[in-house]
């Protein structure tokens, strides 16, 4: 299931996942290394211009998380990703996100990617919060959601990208 269709069920969305990233981050702050191989993180890596396909992927236990770009203009920035399980290990999330809040280069692509859990909900953004700014997102015919990826949408995608989320349900061994 992608992100909810109708205007309430995005504000329910809106609501509870802020939330659920807030618990995974913190369970990553409070709680790094209860499982082995399977501690939440966050890494640094440029975004590089130039044209080129480039990809950055992290891994946590049985799911992974990988960011495809191409991108023009100007010189490589900094971006990070995090990659989290809830408690249960019955949500995996992935952000993808320019500390700075806004991007100066023109995404051409871009294509987000979860192995081992569904996607339940994603969000892009042309410009993330920082200081007193908001998150802005992007326009929903700007990007497609699947049962596994993120990506832009030929045609449609007017190359501005500063942050990715999503939030995937994992597989769960019924008894």
């Amino acid at each position: 299931m992608a992100a909810p269709s109708g205007r309430s069920g995005r504000r329910a969305w809106a609501a509870l996942v802020p939330a659920a990233l807030l618990c995974l981050a913190a369970r990553a702050a409070a709680e790094p290394g209860t499982e082995p191989g399977a501690a939440p993180s966050t890494a640094e890596f440029d975004v590089r211009p130039g044209g080129e396909v480039h990809s950055f992927s992290r891994s946590l236990g049985d799911y992974s998380c990988t960011f495809t770009y191409s991108a023009q203009g100007g010189t490589n920035e900094q971006w990070q990703m995090n990659v989290g399980a809830s408690e249960d290990n019955g949500l995996f999330s992935c952000s993808i996100w320019r500390p700075q809040g806004k991007s100066y280069l023109f995404f051409t692509q871009f294509k987000a990617e979860v192995k081992g859990a569904k996607i339940e909900y994603a969000m892009a953004y042309s410009q993330a919060a920082v200081g007193a700014q908001s998150d802005i997102p992007l326009k929903q015919e700007e990007f497609e959601i699947t049962e596994t990826t993120v990506s832009h949408r030929e045609g449609k995608f007017r190359f501005e990208l500063s942050k990715l989320m999503i939030v995937a349900k994992t597989p769960r061994d019924e008894l």
